[in-house]
This record gives C-alpha cells, structure tokens and sequence, in this order.
C-alpha cells in the first residue's frame, strides 16, 4: 500500500530497502527511543533519519493516512463519533469570574472558610 507513495532514487549507490527502514521508523515511533539508539536491523541510524525526514516534508505520511482512511471509509470500517475534548472549548472571556475590580460578576474565586463569629470565641 505504501510502496506506490514511496519516493524512488534515481541515481546514486544502492539503498537501504525501503520497508526495512519504514519498519526503522515504525519502530522508533512506537518506542519513542532516539534516532541512535535504533537497532542495527533497521539499517544506519541516519538513512533511517534522513528518509524520515524526506518523507515528512514530502507529505508521504500524510497522503498515505488519506490513503487509509479512504479505503477504511469506502469498506465501511470507519465510525464516525463527535466528542469534545474540554481543553479545546473556550469560554468568553466575558464569561470569567476573576474577582478583579470591573470585571465579572465581582464574585472571588477565594475560598471562603468558616471562622469564629464574634461574641462566640
């Protein structure tokens, strides 16, 4: 699927097999380590590195998840579910109570805690 996306070189010495360093590159994603500390069956940490990089600003990546994603939707796979995520819904700035002289409601955010009445301590 990914090998028609794949750019090919057209001069130079012979590479590293491309699916040995997409799965270098599968491999340092899911792990998360550093490019250095891949593994020798991946090939040179820096072809893997390099291709990365070449890859991303070519916008492989990006045209192969269409890719999949329009095949997925096409046989159905693909469930279409909203939800919002609380971190990306902004309020007003209106809407703030910050307690500040003008602005808001004039309420505090303070907590307020019970403290002895007077005529009673």
């Amino acid at each position: 699927m990914l090998a028609p996306l794949i750019p090919q070189a057209v001069t130079g010495r012979p590479r590293v097999a491309g699916r040995q360093v997409i799965n270098g590159m599968v491999y340092k994603i899911r792990t998360g380590i550093s490019w250095r500390d891949l593994p020798e069956r991946y090939g040179p940490w820096r072809t893997v590195y390099t291709r990365f990089r070449r890859y991303a600003i070519a916008g492989v990546f990006t045209q192969a998840l269409r890719q999949i994603q329009s095949r997925a939707d096409a046989a159905g796979d693909i469930d279409r579910v909203v939800q919002i995520d609380s971190t990306i819904v902004w309020a007003h700035h209106h809407a703030a109570a910050t307690g500040r002289k003008g602005g808001g409601t004039g309420r505090t955010n303070r907590t307020i805690t019970p403290s002895v009445g007077p005529g009673e301590g």
